[in-house]
């Protein structure tokens, strides 16, 4: 199992940046895919980015390519979220998700491949 710790987060103007983070305990943290998802209010949870198990391979949604960042540091147990030029429109309460994942280069990016969650973190951008 993995217990995942998130941090950071907060209000910011838009355009503005934050950094996500997301420490995991428990064994084998090398052994899971992960993810970044959130959820709007009054909406249901999205995909945001992801990694395979191998970081071969990341991606993510249309809506925040090219200004969100996933990134992953295997010797630290923690998975990062690096988001610039924040909009309103990604305003939301960010989770961080992890799945055991076999050897290869899938990534998951629905709500239901995800087994292990953080607690949550909000994110608030001001027009």
């Amino acid at each position: 199992q993995v217990q995942l710790v998130q941090s950071g987060g907060g209000l910011v103007q838009a355009g503005g940046s934050l950094r996500l983070s997301c420490a995991a305990s428990g064994r084998a943290f090398s052994s899971y895919a992960l993810g970044w998802l959130r959820q709007a209010p009054g909406k249901e949870r999205e995909f945001v980015a992801a990694f395979s198990r191998s970081c071969g391979t990341t991606y993510y949604a249309d809506s925040v390519k090219g200004r969100l960042t996933i990134s992953r540091d295997n010797d630290k147990n923690t998975v990062y979220l690096q988001m610039n030029s924040l909009k309103p429109e990604d305003m939301a309460v960010y989770y961080c998700a992890a799945r055991f994942a076999g050897a290869g280069s899938r990534v998951y990016t629905e709500v239901a491949d995800y087994g292990y969650w953080g607690q949550g973190t909000k994110v608030t951008v001001s027009s």
